[in-house]
């Protein structure tokens, strides 16, 4: 501990500065809040899981067979990552507020996340399907002809992103409203 020319310490200096340094923070329901009464992430777990049940009931329209790694795949439409993300910045927009400082993380962690869905993992998911065609076309005695082949749908494409964002945004309204109208309030 540092000692100031007064004889206290450098911490305490500190401490004394900032005037709410030992508040709690505030939450806008008076009991403490637990899981099941925890909006924003209900919400977000909620986007997650019916966006992954939309791939996954799609999957079976499509191709006639129950796919069961679409419910925890990545890629495909909508984008899981961006209601999540989108449910959770809104839930918490209308929870507290959008001008302050939670809104402003959970806003810039869903923009990070559908950049990232729609940049970085789509491309890495199309430099896959290249590396895996490269493969199938080498010869049988090449080393790496019998490698597995590379994930191929890992990022999202613009309209896979946009969807699951306006899931995310209609799931986090519904549930506040379900919260503001229930015992949740």
């Amino acid at each position: 501990m540092v000692m100031d020319e007064m004889g206290g310490s450098t911490v305490r200096l500190l401490h004394d500065s900032f005037p709410n340094a030992t508040a709690t923070p505030t939450t806008s329901s008076s009991s403490s809040p637990t899981f099941v009464t925890n909006y924003p992430l209900i919400s977000a777990i909620l986007a997650f899981a019916i966006a992954q049940s939309t791939k996954f009931v799609a999957s079976w329209y499509k191709e006639k067979r129950w796919d069961l790694k679409q419910l925890v795949g990545s890629g495909g439409m909508p984008s899981s990552h961006s209601s999540t993300v989108t449910a959770l910045a809104v839930a918490v927009g209308l929870q507290e507020g959008f001008g302050g400082s939670q809104f402003a993380i959970a806003l810039v962690l869903a923009l990070v996340v559908m950049y990232d869905a729609t940049g970085v993992r789509l491309h890495a998911g199309r430099q896959a399907e290249v590396l895996n065609q490269i493969v199938c076309e080498l010869p049988a005695e090449h080393p790496l002809a019998e490698s597995r082949p590379l994930r191929e749908l890992l990022g999202h494409t613009p309209p896979q992103v946009v969807a699951g964002a306006i899931l995310g945004l209609v799931i986090a309204t519904i549930i506040r409203f379900i919260c503001v109208s229930g015992t949740y309030a």
